[in-house]
């Protein structure tokens, strides 16, 4: 085995996926699956937890799979989650934060408070939460991985979905934060932007139609839809590299699995340089206008 493959291989390795039980969660822990790791994967709709884990069991030595409920905005079931899953094989070395909700649609003065709660319990709060009870375990391994989906609005505009995007935009600077927090460790915290998937939340928009959703993210919704959406391979491929200790130079990087470059990255060993694929803000001086700038 080469040196590339072999920091690809998750050979007794242990990962956490949430919201694992369609969609590119799956996509995520059939990957890690194949390449040798255990995975834990944990959702809410216990039938799909159910379908996901006949298919993913498929081909795949029943050990190294647990399945289970997991409602990442309810602080009690993420605790019974990790706590199964270090009983079961006494550590964890990846954990990937994938469990998202939209929240509510529409503008701002259409907009409840429960979507704005909901968007937050699951997509910040719940990646807090699973982040934060994984921590013990990821920091004593010697290649701890911590992998967060960011989404739409997480670094442009994203009108008629403001609870998903500010709740997505939060976790890519936690991410970033993290990774300073704690950079004098061998965990590593990077996201992804997985492009525009043909998935439950496709689905969703879809059902709430261009009344909600707003008729321009209606068009874009039914485009996606018929043309088939960003691969799934794809971005779970992205997924894991950034759980391998193939990605040791990278921390604390948003990195889009559509418009990045990323398998470039997968050969090298050198930190990225300053800023490169983070979220900054541009100052004047940065597009040479002199605008605003102080003397």
């Amino acid at each position: 085995m080469d040196g590339d493959n072999k920091r690809m291989d998750f050979t007794g390795r242990v990962a956490i996926v949430t919201g694992g039980s369609r969609g590119l969660g799956q996509a995520v822990a059939s990957c890690l699956l194949a390449k040798g790791a255990r995975v834990a994967i944990g959702a809410r709709d216990e039938e799909r937890l159910r379908v996901a884990a006949e298919e993913l069991r498929n081909g795949v030595d029943g050990d190294r799979l647990l399945v289970a409920r997991l409602d990442v905005a309810d602080s009690q079931s993420c605790r019974q989650f990790v706590a199964a899953v270090g009983q079961k094989w006494q550590r964890i070395d990846i954990l990937v934060n994938n469990a998202g909700v939209h929240g509510g649609y529409g503008r701002l003065d259409q907009l409840s408070d429960d979507d704005w709660h909901q968007a937050l319990a699951v997509n910040l709060l719940g990646t807090v939460r699973m982040t934060k009870l994984c921590l013990p375990y990821l920091l004593r391994s010697d290649s701890g991985r911590v992998v967060n989906l960011s989404g739409g609005g997480a670094a442009v505009p994203f009108p008629g979905f403001g609870p998903y995007a500010a709740s997505k935009a939060a976790v890519v600077r936690l991410t970033e934060t993290w990774a300073v927090e704690y950079a004098g460790s061998n965990v590593r915290f990077n996201a992804v932007a997985p492009g525009a998937l043909n998935t439950r939340l496709l689905d969703q928009v879809l059902a709430a139609g261009p009344g909600a959703v707003g008729e321009e993210n209606y068009r874009r919704a039914v485009a996606q839809q018929q043309s088939g959406g960003a691969s799934l391979t794809e971005a779970a491929e992205l997924c894991a590299f950034l759980a391998s200790p193939a990605s040791d130079h990278i921390n604390g990087r948003l990195i889009s699995a559509v418009w990045d470059n990323w398998r470039q990255l997968t050969g090298q060993s050198r930190p990225l340089p300053g800023d490169l694929f983070t979220l900054r803000r541009v100052v004047p001086a940065g597009r040479d206008s002199g605008m605003g700038d102080r003397p």
